[in-house]
């Protein structure tokens, strides 16, 4: 969601390897709970090779050289497609941002882990579009949903990125957090097998309403993949709260950019 107290943009550089802050710094405490556990930054070689720990990985550069001379372009690759990204620096959620390049690289590099072909996905928080360009190569049939202001950009995304391929068609869609959610997305008519989040915690007002969408969304059968860099003690409060609803594992941790990424699946009585 959008309001005053968001992140700063990140540069070029920043993209893949952000610097990370004083504040930072002093968020990177040991979280531990009864069903989810972030490690420290920095796992050692016992946690590494233990099954049941995240893997510890780096942002791989995925992007290529422009064919663009326009600034607001951006060009990747993933699953043997280039991807252009147009950004916009009028809205945050029209900027690829680390925890989206995250989940994208983990995608295309784990699809017997997370076979998405023909499978229902849905992005909250979509942004620039990039996961579900990435999804939508990888097979599945997905919904881009972000806020009214970023639909325009989001829209053209994905469809120039998809048109005139044999992937199914997605869809993009508005989806304010915590409104009108059964009346726009009623449960007897939408069940997805996988809900997206990438970066859709940070210094805002609107957690509660993102959690409450989360709940929504993810019911039995439901696979929830959450990539975020983690900047603030409000993004690990939120993060505890998470680890209270849902079942949660997390699957990685890009230490160099302060990203976890997270699997999480309801709770059935």
């Amino acid at each position: 969601m959008i309001s005053a107290q968001q992140p700063p943009l990140p540069n070029k550089s920043q993209r893949v390897m952000d610097c990370q802050t004083e504040e930072e710094e002093t968020c990177e405490e040991q979280y531990d709970s009864e069903n989810c556990t972030c490690s420290s930054k920095h796992a050692s070689p016992t946690a590494q090779s233990n099954p049941d720990s995240p893997v510890t990985l780096k942002l791989l550069q995925n992007c290529v050289p422009r064919v663009s001379h326009y600034f607001d372009k951006e060009h990747y690759m993933y699953a043997g497609h280039q991807i252009v990204i147009q950004e916009s620096i009028e809205h945050f959620g029209a900027v690829v941002w680390p925890g989206a390049l995250a989940l994208s690289q983990y995608l295309e590099s784990n699809q017997e882990q997370f076979n998405l072909k023909d499978k229902k996905v849905l992005e909250i928080g979509a942004g620039t579009g990039l996961v579900s360009i990435v999804a939508c190569i990888l097979g599945a049939y997905v919904t881009a949903t972000d806020l009214p202001e970023v639909l325009e950009n989001l829209s053209y995304n994905v469809s120039r990125n998809t048109q005139n391929t044999n992937m199914h068609k997605p869809e993009v869609r508005k989806l304010v957090w915590g409104e009108s959610l059964n009346e726009d997305f009623p449960l007897s008519t939408y069940h997805y097998d996988f809900v997206l989040a990438t970066d859709v915690v940070y210094h805002h007002t609107a957690l509660d309403p993102l959690l409450g969408t989360m709940v929504h969304f993810c019911k039995p059968g439901t696979v929830l993949l959450w990539a975020n860099k983690f900047r603030f003690s409000t993004d690990y409060e939120f993060l505890e709260k998470f680890c209270k609803i849902f079942n949660t594992t997390i699957l990685a941790e890009f230490p160099e950019s302060s990203v976890k990424l997270l699997k999480a699946t309801v709770r059935e009585n």
